[in-house]
């Protein structure tokens, strides 16, 4: 992407952004409005055609979370996911995962390793499988599931990321995960709005987990309704696994900052709040990085979350460090969860 389009992306990105998230509706808005009519007339057509049976629906052979949001965009999602598998291992279980592959150009369905190209595979995927979880990818997820499922018997449950919207995939649970601090937007459809479905929908799922800051972390009494905060761990070389960061040099020098996410500002706010002073560069969310992109002159270190981190793998050099984090889930969640599988496995 050359200097101008990406100018020109991240301004549009910006741009409707904000009219999604504004305190009242913007006439961008109401634009748009007449738009986000005739999407959620498709949405509903298309569900009530799974309802019936006129689309088919696949239901694996083994239980089947579906973790996903009703917004555009990233809500912490992908956290969540590992932070789950990693739960349902340490409970005996035996937990793969299941992704588009967002952003690759591999259909599938195919599995995912640790190395492979992110062009092909997209990035998420490879957070999955660099933490040592079963992954596979496909355009259709039932596929995808299908062949998880049957390449490896061991898997006794399966995670569908980003998998609430995909009804050809039957399932035994549904999450739905909410920023705390963007709640839904203005409440509108897309594109006037962030939802890619109604909010009554929110009605239908299992549970709701909000992402928040670790002060508001309280305890649930139930799995319906719990909330998450993302604890950063310790910083990494994305060249060299061995180093160690220079704070100081950090703080005093020139530091650049690079977020392809859905929400950059969360990460250039976590910074912040680490107290680095850096120039902050947002991309578009899920953006192929390349060398020039980062044409930085005399920087110290550039900084990037995991997620960016696997695609400049290729062509990092010391100056690259990741914020990995970890999703802190409230036991009740995984509680709820282990009550559903054991459930459908007893019936």
């Amino acid at each position: 992407m050359t200097a101008v389009a990406h100018d020109r992306a991240m301004k549009f990105e910006n741009r409707l952004v904000a009219t999604w998230y504004a305190p009242k509706k913007t006439w961008l808005a109401w634009t748009l409005w007449p738009l986000s009519l005739a999407f959620q007339a498709a949405v509903t057509v298309r569900r009530a055609l799974y309802r019936i049976g006129v689309l088919r629906v696949w239901r694996p052979p083994v239980p089947t979370i579906v973790i996903g949001n009703l917004t555009a965009g990233g809500t912490g999602k992908t956290p969540l996911v590992i932070a789950l598998a990693r739960a349902l291992i340490e409970r005996g279980r035996h937990p793969g995962i299941v992704s588009r592959g967002y952003g690759g150009s591999d259909a599938g369905p195919r599995a995912v390793a640790a190395g492979d190209d992110p062009h092909e595979v997209g990035d998420e995927p490879l957070l999955y499988a660099n933490a040592g979880l079963p992954m596979w990818i496909g355009r259709h997820r039932a596929a995808a599931a299908q062949s998880l499922v049957a390449a490896d018997p061991r898997v006794d449950v399966v995670i569908a990321d980003d998998g609430l919207q995909h009804y050809a995939l039957g399932r035994s649970l549904e999450i739905v995960v909410i920023d705390d601090a963007r709640e839904l937007g203005n409440g509108l459809m897309l594109p006037a709005g962030p939802l890619r479905e109604p909010p009554a929908r929110l009605n239908e799922a299992d549970a709701i987990v909000r992402l928040v800051a670790r002060d508001d972390a309280r305890p649930s009494r139930t799995g319906h309704a719990t909330r998450m905060w993302l604890e950063t761990l310790s910083w990494q070389n994305v060249a060299r696994p061995d180093l160690r960061p220079a704070f100081d040099a950090w703080r005093a020098g020139d530091v650049h900052a690079v977020a392809a996410i859905a929400h950059p500002e969360r990460f250039f706010a976590s910074l912040r709040e680490l107290g680095i002073d850096a120039q902050c560069h947002p991309f578009p969310d899920h953006h192929f990085f390349t060398r020039d992109d980062f044409d930085f002159a005399g920087a110290h270190a550039i900084l990037m979350t995991e997620k960016d981190a696997v695609k400049c793998a290729a062509f990092a050099d010391e100056r690259f460090w990741f914020l990995p984090v970890r999703a802190r889930l409230d036991p009740s969640l995984v509680d709820l969860v282990l009550e559903r599988i054991h459930g459908q496995q007893a019936a």
